[in-house]
């Protein structure tokens, strides 16, 4: 008698088993058309075919850079010698001791040689000055550190170079820090007309 009962319990169990597989879908067990399966398969393709290209093209791009653009901070760094010796220059011309020696004469000639030799090895290696000089001020060339008054030339125009800039081909290497122009305030010119004036009055008394 027990073992009909277990039998029969079984027998449910199995069946239970068996109707929940029956149940159960996955997506491979769905019903596709042939055709259905062809375009999901060439849709996945196509994706991973862009992906590998994207790859590629940034992978070019990377070498690219690294070949054109490598030695972009050692570039820069070289800057600080091209401006130490434009500051040794200037500061040997201003020496009092030295001013008109044949001494000055001689080192300044071989300062000048090195500066030249260090520029020809930087446009060799595509690194070129920014022309700024009476050029109109540009905020990816140029870094307006003050502003002087002239009237002569058209408001933000670059009247003077405080230090070079430099291009690495089309990246900017270091902006140009510069002076720029400005317009004489009213004020200033009447100022400057009360000030030619009282001059002239004093010219004139006294003779």
């Amino acid at each position: 008698m027990e073992k009909e009962e277990n039998q029969n319990s079984q027998s449910e169990d199995n069946n239970d088993i068996k109707e929940n597989k029956d149940t159960v879908k996955t997506p491979e067990n769905k019903d596709l058309k042939p055709e259905d399966k062809i375009k999901g398969l060439e849709d996945k393709l196509a994706r991973a075919y862009a992906e590998i290209e994207n790859q590629r093209r940034r992978f070019e791009k990377e070498k690219d850079d690294a070949f054109d653009y490598g030695g972009f901070s050692l570039a820069r760094e070289t800057l600080n010698l091209v401006d130490n010796l434009e500051r040794s220059k200037f500061a040997l011309e201003n020496d009092e001791k030295l001013k008109n020696s044949e001494t000055l004469k001689k080192t300044v000639e071989h300062l000048n040689v090195i500066q030249k030799d260090m520029i020809s090895i930087l446009k060799k290696n595509n690194i070129e000055e920014i022309n700024s000089i009476d050029q109109k001020l540009d905020p990816n060339l140029h870094q307006a550190m003050m502003e002087v008054e002239d009237n002569n030339k058209e408001p933000g125009t670059v009247v003077q170079e405080i230090q070079k800039g430099f291009m690495m081909k089309d990246r900017l290497l270091r902006p140009s820090l510069v002076a720029v122009s400005k317009k004489s305030s009213e004020k200033d010119e009447d100022l400057k007309q009360n000030q030619k004036s009282e001059e002239n009055q004093s010219k004139s008394n006294k003779n």
